[in-house]
């Protein structure tokens, strides 16, 4: 399984998220975004007004059909939407995302002690291949 690591540095999470959820609909996958309650509002509304032309169709776990939803928003890493890509999208790692076959894990500076801790601890799982992302230039480049 492949986990990336997004070291959110010049962009918050409400610009780099939504890209990611349109490569990965675009490619006929679904998504399962976990953050803690007080994040999920924030998200949910800015998925639907995040481009002046666009929106990413999506659902949050206590709406209305979860299991149809090609993005869903939750609190647990529980997927029924039957997603195999989850994003981590309030800085703090979650074991149950070894189950995907693609994480995406994003933090902040404030969250960067807990990133680094998950990395080692990763680092040392054979199932798991490690990606570090940051930001260079506006563009996101793999680091060492």
């Amino acid at each position: 399984m492949l986990v990336d690591f997004y070291h959110l540095t010049a962009s918050p999470i409400e610009r780099v998220l939504p890209r990611i959820g349109e490569k990965l609909l675009a490619d006929g996958e679904r998504l399962l975004i976990v953050a803690e309650p007080s994040l999920l509002g924030q998200l949910d509304t800015h998925l639907w007004s995040y481009a002046r032309d666009s929106f990413l169709p999506h659902g949050r776990h206590d709406g209305p059909a979860p299991g149809e939803q090609p993005i869903l928003l939750s609190s647990e890493p529980e997927a029924a939407n039957d997603a195999r890509n989850i994003a981590l999208a309030d800085g703090r790692w979650r074991d149950e995302a070894l189950t995907f076959e693609r994480a995406f894990y994003f933090f902040d500076s404030a969250h960067i002690e807990d990133a680094r801790q998950s990395w080692r601890a990763l680092k040392d799982k054979p199932e798991a291949e490690c990606r570090y992302w940051k930001q260079v230039d506006g563009r996101w480049v793999q680091g060492p």
